[in-house]
C-alpha cells in the first residue's frame, strides 16, 4: 500500500460550520420545527466527529470503516471525513541501538558486535498496513542485517591489507550495513539515514588468544618493514661508495659490510662502534 493524501479542510472553517448547524438546530426547535431541528442537530454531531489535530513532525492516517482514505502530514487543526479512525505515525528521526550480538565472522571466530541505526518513516501507509508493527520490524531486521554483514568479513587482517575487515574498514562495513538495511526496511516505508558500529570486540572466550595473535602479527609486520628498509639503506650505501670511488671492495669485504650494516640497523639495541686502526685488508 502506498501513502496518499486525503480530503481535509481547515479545522476553524469546520468549526464555523458546526456552530452554524448547532445554532440552526436550536433556532428551529424554538420555532417549533422539531424535525428540522433534530436533523440539523444530527448533522452537527456528525460534523463534530471530523475534527482532529496533527502535531509537528507527525502524520495521521484516516481509515473509514476499514478503508484507507489517505494521510495528513501538515501540522494544524483539521476537519475531515466524519467517523474515521485516525492512526498517528511519528515522522521524527529516531535511533535504534542494537544489543551486543555474538556472531561468527567469515573465519569462524566468535565476536561481539553492536550498531546504531538512524531512521525515519517516509511512507505512513506502508508503516501502518504492510507490517504488523514497524518499530519491532526495524529492530528485528536491523539485528538480522547486522549478523549477516558481520559474517561476511573477518574481524581483522594483518597479512593482506587489501582485504576488507570489520576493524580496519568500518566505513565500508557501515555503508554495506546501511544498504542492506534499506533493502529490508523499504517494505515498512522506513528510510535508513545512517548506520554505524558502536561495539566490536572478540568474544570473551577467545579474546586473550586473539590478542596474542594480533600482537604476534603486528611484530612480524613491523620486522618485515624494518628489514625491507634496512636492505634498501645498505644497497644505497654500497652503490654510493662504489659510484663515487671512495672505496673499492671485493665480494668478501662487501658481504662483511652488508652484514655489519644489517646488524646495526635491524638490531633493537644501539650498535657499539669499533675503530679499525690498521689496513682494512
Amino acid at each position: 500500500m502506498i501513502e496518499k493524501k486525503t480530503f481535509v479542510i481547515n479545522g476553524f472553517i469546520g468549526l464555523l460550520l458546526f456552530l452554524v448547524l448547532t445554532g440552526g438546530a436550536f433556532f428551529l426547535l424554538i420555532l417549533e420545527s422539531p424535525v428540522l431541528g433534530i436533523f440539523l442537530g444530527l448533522l452537527a454531531f456528525v460534523a463534530l466527529t471530523g475534527f482532529f489535530i496533527v502535531q509537528p513532525n507527525e502524520a495521521k492516517a484516516l481509515i473509514f470503516f476499514g478503508k484507507y482514505l489517505g494521510s495528513v502530514r501538515e501540522s494544524g487543526f483539521w476537519w475531515g471525513v466524519p467517523f474515521t479512525t485516525r492512526k498517528k505515525v511519528s515522522l521524527r528521526v529516531r535511533n535504534f541501538n542494537s544489543k551486543k550480538l555474538k556472531v561468527n565472522d567469515v573465519e569462524g571466530n566468535p565476536i561481539e558486535i553492536a550498531a546504531v541505526i538512524v531512521f525515519k518513516v517516509v511512507d505512513t501507509a506502508k508503516a501502518l498496513f504492510d507490517v504488523d508493527n514497524y518499530e519491532e520490524f526495524v529492530e528485528i531486521q536491523s539485528e538480522t542485517a547486522l549478523r549477516h554483514v558481520a559474517s561476511r568479513y573477518p574481524y581483522d587482517i594483518f597479512q593482506d591489507p587489501t582485504i576488507q575487515s570489520l576493524r580496519g574498514n568500518s566505513e565500508e562495513v557501515a555503508s554495506e550495513l546501511a544498504k542492506e538495511l534499506q533493502q529490508r526496511l523499504s517494505l515498512a516505508g522506513v528510510e535508513v539515514m545512517e548506520a554505524r558500529l558502536t561495539h566490536l570486540a572478540y568474544s570473551t572466550e577467545i579474546a586473550g588468544a586473539m590478542l596474542q595473535r594480533q600482537q604476534a602479527s603486528a611484530i612480524v609486520s613491523a620486522r618485515q618493514m624494518i628489514v625491507d628498509g634496512a636492505v634498501g639503506m645498505v644497497q644505497m650505501a654500497i652503490e654510493k661508495l662504489e659510484r663515487e670511488g671512495t672505496l673499492q671492495l671485493d665480494e668478501e669485504r662487501k658481504a662483511n659490510m652488508v652484514n655489519n650494516l644489517m646488524v646495526a640497523i635491524v638490531s633493537e639495541r644501539s650498535a657499539q662502534p669499533v675503530i679499525n686502526a690498521g689496513n682494512i685488508y
